[in-house]
């Protein structure tokens, strides 16, 4: 197994150039074969692994985040990127603690959105949520991992979809320590553009949980990193729930068909 120092070292060399994929797996399962299907880079879905647990988005505990990093690095040999929410704390010393712990568990990046669950006041404060990353930035320099820092803008996620504010945001946290800015559910190509020339040149992290854009087109805009956040999840769960429906509707099994041979694609070599 590549250590994690090396897997943060070649997670920084893919952002330096070109545009990858990196998909979101909800456990060590699907990491291990989206890993198997080639792609270079891996990142976790908060959605996703909270859905395992029977759970909806941002319902779950700190240590629960923790023991799931520590369980989908292992997994792999690639670099595995982090959504780590808001840090899981609302001040910035709290924020750096946290960041330190997940940085320790084997992951080669993570993000820290500005995102408050408050549907009165959605987004942290401007300084604050400048101060969030900042401490993200310091926790990293201090853990001596070198893990890749995203700073996340969530305006278009709660229903404040204003591009300038947006890219306010995301210039600030770059100036503030994150190597990657993210603005998720920007979703036109001027938006993207528009994104990709305020922070130049920081690479971008775009989102695609819908079919508006191909990876060839959003590297043409200049796109470093692509991810896909809980949507594999989902399609996922749209085959079960069809599948499952179909029983308890008709009592019939057309569904069982044409299914991929699960434990030959995860036996060891």
């Amino acid at each position: 197994m590549t250590t994690s120092d090396d897997r943060a070292t070649t997670f920084h060399r893919l952002h330096a150039s070109g545009c990858f994929v990196m998909p979101n797996p909800w456990d060590a399962g699907s990491a291990r074969a989206l890993e198997q299907m080639g792609f270079k880079a891996l990142a976790t879905t908060s959605a996703g692994f909270a859905w395992t647990l029977g759970r909806a988005d941002n319902q779950v505990t700190l240590d629960q985040v923790l023991e799931h990093l520590r369980a989908v690095a292992a997994a792999v040999k690639v670099p595995v990127n982090a959504d780590f929410e808001g840090g899981f704390a609302v001040d910035p010393t709290h924020v750096a603690a946290n960041v330190k712990l997940a940085a320790a568990t084997g992951i080669a990046g993570l993000s820290i959105e500005d995102s408050t669950r408050d549907e009165l006041h959605p987004l942290f404060e401007f300084d604050l949520a400048v101060e969030r990353v900042r401490a993200a930035r310091r926790a990293i320099d201090e853990s001596g991992t070198g893990i890749v820092l995203t700073g996340r803008s969530e305006g278009f996620v709660v229903g404040r979809p204003d591009i300038d504010e947006t890219i306010r945001r995301l210039r600030a946290y770059a100036e503030a320590g994150a190597d990657c800015l993210y603005a998720p559910r920007i979703g036109t190509v001027e938006q993207v553009a528009a994104v990709v020339a305020a922070v130049s040149p920081k690479p971008v992290n775009l989102l695609i949980n819908a079919p508006f854009m191909t990876v060839a087109e959003a590297a043409d805009l200049g796109v470093r990193r692509i991810s896909v956040g809980g949507t594999l999840a989902r399609t996922a769960w749209a085959g079960f729930l069809e599948a499952a429906q179909e029983i308890a509707d008709a009592g019939t099994f057309s569904r069982f068909q044409g299914l991929p041979n699960v434990d030959a694609l995860l036996r060891d070599r």
